[in-house]
């Protein structure tokens, strides 16, 4: 089973951009992400500083972010990629099936991708997601390479309004494509 330390900090700074992003969107009114935390259950805490040292997850987690945005549920989960190659095993079967569940609810999923050597945030719609997991079901690639990504969902980072990653315009293109 998984610990806390086996899992280090990955995707930590990340997360901190888009929980502030997150709380712009909420003072300008435009949507309402909570962060989702996964359960732990503590084995060492340090005694000194009272931090814990040793953890383990108690259940899958789903996705990392879900919320409303102008009425419209949506959920997602933030990755990031030192390569231009993502390898699908970074995404849970779990995780697909909520994903698919929470669409077929009217809901809208993606993925938001840090490629860190490329300094880029992408939007993943959850469609494309699906089609690069239906490859690899088949027997096809097991990842997806960046240049197989439409640009039209590359976020342009900063935005206004003190906007780290601002995501929402994205999901509009999501949504009009639908």
């Amino acid at each position: 089973m998984p610990t806390w330390k086996s899992r280090g900090l990955r995707g930590s700074t990340l997360e901190e951009l888009i929980n502030r992003t997150n709380e712009r969107y909420n003072e300008l009114s435009l949507a309402l992400i909570q962060k989702i935390p996964t359960p732990i259950t503590p084995i060492q805490i340090d005694k000194s500083t009272r931090h814990i040292t040793l953890a383990y997850f108690e259940q899958k987690s789903t996705v990392d972010y879900i919320g409303v945005v102008q009425g419209i549920p949506v959920c997602f989960d933030a990755k990031e990629c030192a390569a231009e190659t993502f390898a699908l095993e970074n995404i849970h079967p779990h995780q697909v099936e909520f994903m698919k569940t929470f669409e077929k609810q009217d809901g809208i999923a993606f993925f938001l991708i840090y490629y860190t050597g490329l300094n880029e945030f992408y939007y993943l719609p959850f469609r494309k997601l699906c089609e690069f997991w239906e490859r690899a079901e088949k027997g096809g690639r097991k990842s997806f390479r960046h240049d197989e990504l439409s640009e039209e969902y590359v976020i342009k980072s900063p935005g206004e309004n003190g906007l780290l990653i601002p995501y929402l315009d994205a999901l509009q293109k999501d949504l009009d494509a639908r």
